[in-house]
């Protein structure tokens, strides 16, 4: 996110809210992690028996309510074929080190196609500024996700992800001028507001099946963005941590997709 780009309306800015660019990138960190992570995930996505689909539409069985998901892991409908996990550094602009360049080669790719039957579904929001306001819009917003992808498909692992700044100074890209925050008050009452996010643990119940929350100090104004582990950010082994999140994903990626 340090590198600026353009966005809608013109400018070039680190994050844009009329953009979806960060959920895109996040979505696509998370599937690159949870590959490093899951052998299971790593032989599906060898043997072609699982593709991935982006800003995929699912309707809720019970209600008929759509929503598009910004990536799912999905069983393929015909031949997959297209752009490519891979392929997508380039297409969004994705800044890779050195060591993850060489983690990325050495893994399996996997192809973007038709979407069967859904594995995994994953969420990204992101609450940069005006947090008060923000936080009902958020909790909706996430809530109707893990909703929708388990009145979908109830076996469907649900992931959301959420990214909260704490910049005490924001440059809004709508607003054209700085915005004040009083921080960490802000940014915790959005997380706050996320451990009231329903979380479940078996199938048939509400909720998601893993959730994390990353604290940025994004200043949005060409400064480097900052990852941020002070509170309020998750302490380490919270389970709203990144890294609890994608082994969690892993084990019930395993425990309920082994054979496919």
């Amino acid at each position: 996110m340090s590198k600026p780009r353009s966005a809608p309306g013109g400018g070039e800015w680190q994050y844009h809210p009329r953009s979806d660019h960060h959920s895109k990138v996040a979505c696509w960190g998370i599937l690159f992690d949870l590959l490093l992570e899951s052998g299971v995930l790593r032989k599906h996505v060898a043997s072609g028996a699982v593709i991935f689909g982006v800003n995929h539409e699912m309707t809720d069985f019970k209600h008929n309510r759509k929503k598009d998901l910004d990536m799912v892991l999905a069983r393929p409908r015909g031949e997959a074929g297209g752009e490519t996990f891979k392929g997508l550094v380039d297409k969004y602009n994705i800044a890779l080190s050195t060591d993850e360049k060489k983690r990325l080669a050495a893994l399996p790719d996997i192809h973007r196609g038709i979407v069967g039957s859904v594995q995994a579904a994953l969420e990204a929001k992101a609450c940069m500024t005006e947090h008060g306001k923000a936080r009902p819009r958020l909790y909706d917003e996430l809530n109707s996700s893990h909703e929708t992808i388990h009145a979908s498909a109830d076996e469907a692992i649900a992931v959301g992800f959420c990214m909260v700044n704490v910049a005490e100074v924001f440059r809004s890209p709508l607003r054209k001028v700085a915005s004040k925050h009083k921080q960490p008050d802000a940014a915790g009452s959005v997380i706050d507001k996320i451990h009231e996010m329903p979380r479940r643990t078996k199938g048939g119940e509400q909720g998601f099946d893993a959730i994390s929350v990353v604290v940025v100090d994004c200043k949005n104004d060409g400064s480097p963005v900052k990852y941020s582990t002070a509170p309020p950010a998750p302490a380490a082994g919270s389970i709203y941590e990144y890294e609890i999140m994608i082994r969690r994903v892993a084990q019930l990626y395993a425990s309920r997709f082994t054979s496919l």
